[in-house]
């Protein structure tokens, strides 16, 4: 399996929000990391959504 496709600046945000070494991130399978960049995704949605409800 090939390393990802991404930039090193991508790779390192990555691996900061999703708390997973730069090593192991890189070597991801994609669909996994797919994945989890969704779940990411719909953390930060839920979160500007609790936000709007108290800003009101």
């Amino acid at each position: 399996m090939r390393p990802l496709q991404i930039s090193p600046e991508t790779a390192v945000k990555l691996s900061e929000k999703l708390g997973v070494p730069l090593e192991h991130l890189m070597h991801m399978p994609q669909h996994i990391l797919l994945q989890k960049i969704a779940e990411l995704g719909k953390e930060e949605t839920g979160k500007e959504q609790v936000e709007k409800k108290d800003g009101q």
